[in-house]
């Protein structure tokens, strides 16, 4: 079904496409290649491989070329392109602690185990906007390696492990246990939909995946609502290289055959609520590919809500449902076809309600 307005049919088509060809291969600008795009925009690339489900920076950095830097179709391209490569197996389950830290902080904490590695950041700086293409970093330029004492710092981290922080309120007795006994299969969201009621890796995939400014948006308007007590406090937050692991053919034994960037975050949030561990606090939990630290803070604030409030606002069926990125602007970009069947059905009945309404008078 077209628009019988639109005259041409197939030709205005190819000339339309045409004209995004010429707006993304046009003009005097040297083509954008993808180094510049996976080295200089790197936090669009994690994104867009966040949202994506897939982690591969040339093949994101390309969908962003060709989105013309609309992350939300980068995602939908990077998705669509993950469907169709095949399975060849599945990784091992690895635990956080083998993370290799580049940076990591606990607001919870002044000196935690381990101490604090502040790593690339620029939470302590102004933003203020650069108005001049200087092209020199000047006294900000790093080392080219990495000095002893920050290789000390982060083995410190590394070694401190993953856990020590949310071990150490369980052994206080000030921690709410959310350990299962038994040890159940993640469950796949690429193959089954994700409802209301399914087990919590669902939940944690789906936020993995969520587009980013939706789900920061969900959490905040949720997380400062008088009514749950107050935000939670980040507990730690860690950025580094996980190993992935696979199980050797041969040999049967485990194998490193990558090392993935991710953002792990832990926040805590307690109650005095009269509920089951109502005087200790609960704990929520969020990884993310590569370098995104709002999503993974975001993401752990609200496995926390969820987990607090299951019944409230149908908070999960948002979680599961309403964040996913490329699902949400696909709907929308339906909408952009034709329609005029349906506008003219609802105009007769609108038309038939008006005349029975003014037959009733």
């Amino acid at each position: 079904m077209g628009y019988s307005g639109v005259r041409g049919g197939q030709e205005a088509i190819a000339a339309a496409e045409r004209l995004v060809r010429e707006a993304r291969f046009g003009g005097s600008s040297p083509w954008l290649e993808l180094d510049q795009i996976t080295r200089h925009l790197n936090l669009a690339v994690d994104r867009v491989s966040g949202e994506g489900g897939l982690w591969a920076p040339d093949l994101a950095a390309r969908a962003i070329r060709q989105a013309q830097g609309d992350l939300l179709e980068a995602a939908q391209l990077l998705r669509a392109h993950r469907s169709t490569l095949p399975r060849l197996g599945y990784s091992l389950p690895v635990e956080s602690a083998e993370l290799t830290v580049v940076r990591r902080v606990s607001p919870a904490h002044r000196n935690p185990p381990g101490g604090q590695l502040l790593g690339r950041t620029d939470d302590y700086t102004p933003r203020i906007l650069e108005t001049e293409d200087t092209g020199d970093m000047g006294d900000t330029a790093p080392a080219s390696h990495p000095s002893p004492s920050d290789s000390a710092a982060s083995d410190a981290v590394s070694r401190s492990g993953a856990r020590d922080l949310a071990a150490g309120l369980y052994e206080q007795g000030l921690l709410a246990g959310r350990h299962r006994g038994d040890d159940p299969e993640p469950y796949d969201i690429t193959r089954a939909p994700a409802r209301p009621g399914t087990p919590r890796s669902a939940r944690l995939s789906a936020l993995a995946r969520a587009e980013t400014g939706s789900l920061t948006h969900l959490w905040y308007v949720n997380a400062h609502n008088p009514l749950r007590g107050g935000a939670e406090i980040p507990l730690e937050l860690r950025r580094g290289r996980l190993p992935l692991k696979v199980t050797h053919p041969h040999t049967g034994r485990p194998v490193t055959v990558a090392r993935c960037p991710v953002t792990e975050a832990r926040t805590v949030r307690s109650t005095d609520r009269p509920r089951p561990g109502g005087s200790r606090f609960d704990l929520g939990y969020g990884l993310c590919f590569g370098e995104n630290e709002p999503k993974a803070v975001a993401m752990a604030g609200l496995d926390l809500l969820v987990h607090r409030d299951p019944h409230t606002e149908h908070l999960e069926q948002k979680v599961l449902i309403a964040l996913d990125g490329p699902e949400a602007s696909g709907f929308l970009e339906h909408l952009k076809l034709p329609h005029y069947v349906d506008f003219r059905s609802t105009i007769e009945r609108v038309q038939a309600v008006r005349a029975a309404a003014g037959e009733a008078r």
